[in-house]
């Protein structure tokens, strides 16, 4: 049984690893990528679903602004396990996020996907017209779902990131656990 829960800490191996399966690292020239990049998910929304303890299917949505004063959510990059397609994991992941925000009062989500796959959650292009990526994007796949009508009406500029800025390592620290840690170091300290 497929069960969805919120994300832990301890998840992001495996997310990780189902996202290089699903994507490879074209994932990471993608315009969306450039509003991911350095910040943190949306705080309760980044999902999971799990089998038998394992990972098979992910989701997140970020913060951004769908032009200048336009708060809004991006949805993406969901992934499903190869071996666990075809079985409405990826909608119930989907389903659950669009849930979960409109629960904590967001008003729009944007996206770049599938316009069929993606309509049957009540995502349009209709009110991306005048919006753009930062980034090479294709237009058609520019897809918005408001979750309280008009929230993107007029909506038009540039979809930037908005969201907490992700912390970044002491590097000091790193370099100093690394030393400690490389055993070659570690022997020629022995010896002298």
């Amino acid at each position: 049984m497929v069960t969805i829960r919120e994300e832990k800490i301890a998840d992001v191996a495996a997310r990780e690893a189902l996202l290089d399966a699903a994507y490879g690292a074209s994932r990471f020239i993608k315009a969306s990528e450039r509003l991911r990049e350095g910040r943190l998910p949306a705080d309760g929304l980044s999902l999971v679903a799990v089998e038998r303890g394992r990972i098979v299917g992910t989701v997140r949505l970020w913060h951004v602004a769908a032009g200048p004063e336009r708060p809004a959510l991006l949805l993406g990059p969901l992934a499903v396990e190869p071996a666990h397609r075809n079985r409405g994991i990826g909608s119930a992941l989907v389903r659950r996020a669009i849930a979960r925000a409109r629960l904590a009062g967001h008003r729009a989500i944007v996206m770049v996907g599938d316009a069929p796959y993606y309509g049957r959650f009540g995502f349009t292009a209709a009110p991306t017209g005048e919006l753009w990526m930062p980034g090479r994007f294709e237009r058609d796949r520019l897809l918005a779902l408001e979750l309280r009508p008009g929230a993107l009406a007029g909506a038009r500029g540039l979809i930037a990131a908005t969201g907490a800025l992700a912390p970044k390592p002491d590097l000091a620290a790193l370099v100093a656990l690394d030393r400690r840690t490389r055993r070659p170091r570690a022997r020629r300290a022995l010896a002298a």
